[in-house]
């Protein structure tokens, strides 16, 4: 796993400095033989906070076949601007896919394929949560969601910045 190059707001943020190789370091394979390898995290009150907020402002996508498409439609726009203006842009993260950790050996190919497909702008960051907990976090009592894409950068942010205070202060340290 690379060294993700983060948001500029993350980079900006005290605090936050280390954050780019804690995920490198907590970084484990998604799946037994995998080659994409994502941090695990608890789901602790900040995270869940930003979490909760990036729903209610509508930036989360539920699902893996809702991200696959949305991905793959900003993908197409991004290719189309800089095709327009011979410019490429820089591979920072902009996107995250938050993942359930009862996900079967299917669902976690179908991730890596996704990750690959549209890294360095994705990056996995598996909970310790399973899709009741993760699902009635974001979507309420009784809702289930294995995969939530997160795709604004002020949602991004917010999600990243509460990583770096679990991690900073060891409350989601990975086994």
């Amino acid at each position: 796993m690379s060294t993700p190059r983060l948001p500029r707001r993350v980079e900006q943020e005290p605090g936050a400095e280390g954050l780019a190789l804690e995920i490198v370091s907590r970084g484990r394979p998604l799946r037994a033989g995998g080659a994409v390898r994502a941090p695990d995290a608890a789901i602790t009150p900040g995270l869940a906070t930003a979490l909760q907020r990036a729903c209610v402002a509508g930036r989360i996508v539920r699902g893996l076949e809702a991200a696959q498409h949305v991905l793959l439609g900003e993908q197409r726009g991004l290719g189309r601007v800089d095709r327009r203006t011979g410019v490429e842009r820089g591979g920072r993260v902009s996107r995250l896919l938050l993942l359930a950790d009862d996900g079967a050996e299917r669902f976690y190919r179908g991730v890596e394929s996704l990750v690959v497909q549209h890294e360095p702008r994705v990056l996995a960051v598996r909970l310790r949560a399973n899709e009741h907990e993760l699902g009635e976090l974001a979507f309420g009592p009784g809702r289930v969601a294995r995969l939530l894409l997160v795709e604004h950068k002020d949602a991004v942010s917010a999600i990243l910045l509460a990583l770096a205070e679990q991690w900073s202060a060891g409350a989601g340290a990975g086994s």
